[in-house]
């Protein structure tokens, strides 16, 4: 049995099965790991739930803020995107299926098989463990799989607060975790996160640096799997992997096999202009 971990898809699952094809993929025995961001923007969002959806528990995804877009939508409380590409899925026959599934995926994932590996869409607060992290993360999962989740989808949104404080409590707690692990990339070293720029990690504003590259950030014994940050491009590093290598924005599609390192890639079509990015 081999493990595998793909970069954000945004609704491209011709790469996908491609991408499966290269790597031998067998549903029957391989797991598949994915870093979120499964819809949106591609042309293919609503057969990309539907295919993951058949590969029941062969498949472990984490929540990217695009999917959450979708959740919000779907609730009655989405921003609308000139580039979006969920529309199908909302007017889809079995889209209270699709969107039952998605919601109940987590926003934080780790595997006894992997104990100091923790996959999550976009980073982690320096003051976060992953052991915290996961266990934040349920916070958030456990109003997304209850019946009263379209609430939240209503105050999901917002860019405060933008540092971590234990004592947060109620919706303020929630939407700064959320955005924590689906729309980090940079930070202080204090914590306070910049949500304005989106490019490579040179591009910090004064004062800030990429979330992985903070001093004595508290998930550094753990390696840390995400995606989000396309323009950032692939990075390996032993505690940490950076999968999003921008395959709608006509790159390539990238997995990373967790026994042994192997990388592996198929080129994408651009369906988008590079300046849309997010």
């Amino acid at each position: 049995m081999s493990t595998y971990v793909v970069g954000d898809l945004q609704g491209c699952l011709t790469p996908l099965k491609d991408l499966l094809e290269r790597m031998c993929f067998n549903p029957q025995t391989d797991r598949l790991w994915l870093t979120g961001d499964l819809v949106n923007r591609g042309p293919e969002s609503l057969d990309t739930l539907r295919f993951l959806m058949s590969l029941g528990d062969t498949v472990r995804c984490v929540l990217g803020n695009h999917d959450l877009h979708l959740l919000a939508a779907a609730a009655g409380h989405g921003r609308k995107h000139k580039s979006d590409t969920i529309a199908d899925i909302l007017e889809a026959p079995d889209k209270d299926a699709l969107i039952d599934w998605l919601r109940t995926r987590p926003l934080a994932y780790s595997d006894d098989a992997f104990p100091d590996v923790i996959m999550v869409h976009a980073g982690l607060l320096p003051q976060w463990s992953a052991k915290k992290a996961l266990k934040l993360a349920a916070e958030v999962e456990a109003v997304l799989q209850g019946d009263d989740w379209q609430h939240f989808m209503a105050v999901l949104y917002g860019n405060q607060p933008d540092a971590w404080n234990d004592e947060l409590e109620g919706h303020d707690r929630l939407r700064i975790i959320v955005n924590a692990l689906t729309r980090l990339r940079f930070c202080t070293q204090e914590g306070v996160m910049d949500f304005k720029i989106k490019d490579n990690a040179k591009s910090a504003p004064p004062g800030y640096v990429p979330w992985f590259e903070v001093h004595g950030r508290k998930s550094a014994r753990s390696r840390v799997l995400f995606g989000h940050w396309s323009t950032l491009g692939l990075m390996v590093r032993d505690d940490l992997c950076g999968l999003d290598t921008g395959c709608v924005w006509g790159g390539r599609l990238t997995g990373l096999r967790l026994e042994d390192g192997e990388l592996f890639s198929t080129p994408c079509v651009a369906m988008l202009p590079t300046g849309d990015q997010a």
